[in-house]
């Protein structure tokens, strides 16, 4: 593969994984906090830039570490426990930095920020990087992509939910309800762009 046919199918990956194979609004990972952060707008976008950040790096560690050192030792069905060490790892390492540089951002998160770790948006993308065999290139666009989307969902979320929280719902609808309406409007049109670029 030359080389610009080879960032072109970066390109497609990424897109995909952002767009039209949306990990949390196509196969519905990660939604619990999704669902939780996603009540304001800044703490929607520092929640999301973190999980861009973990999944881009971890998916790229495990593609590593999956084919350089499980294949070739042929313990492959070791893959769960060392990806979930190498996820939590790095969690640990975004919730430090997080605390020092951003006070704020680091209370408002609470919780979250080290549930991160049992993030199944993120277990799942190293999982599927696996399954697809993605090359090196590829896996860093899915990684980084696949972050991206998350991230454009859950913030995309919170400025609905600010705006929603002044308009007049009806009462039936208010709280889960609605949420899960506009999650439900955003999943059709995030599906909306399939067959724009197409993965393989």
């Amino acid at each position: 593969m030359n080389d610009s046919a080879g960032l072109m199918n970066v390109f497609v990956v990424c897109f995909a994984a952002a767009f039209t194979g949306n990990i949390l609004l196509t196969t519905f990972l990660g939604m619990c906090s999704f669902l939780a952060v996603s009540r304001e707008v800044k703490t929607a976008m520092g929640l999301g830039m973190a999980v861009v950040f973990v999944m881009t790096c971890t998916t790229v560690l495990n593609w590593m570490l999956y084919w350089w050192v499980l294949v070739p030792l042929h313990i492959e069905f070791y893959r769960f426990i060392l990806f979930i060490i190498v996820i939590a790892a790095f969690v640990q390492f975004v919730e430090m930095v997080v605390e020092r540089y951003s006070p704020p951002l680091y209370y408002a998160l609470g919780i979250f920020l080290p549930l991160i770790t049992v993030n199944c948006a993120i277990l799942g993308t190293s999982l599927f990087m696996v399954i697809r065999e993605y090359r090196f290139g590829e896996t860093v666009g899915y990684g980084f992509g696949s972050g991206l989307g998350w991230m454009l969902a859950i913030v995309a979320m919170a400025g609905m939910r600010q705006k929603m929280a002044v308009d007049r719902i009806p009462k039936g609808l208010q709280g889960p309800g609605i949420t899960l309406i506009a999650a439900g409007l955003m999943a059709l049109g995030f599906v909306g762009f399939t067959g724009v670029l197409q993965a393989r």
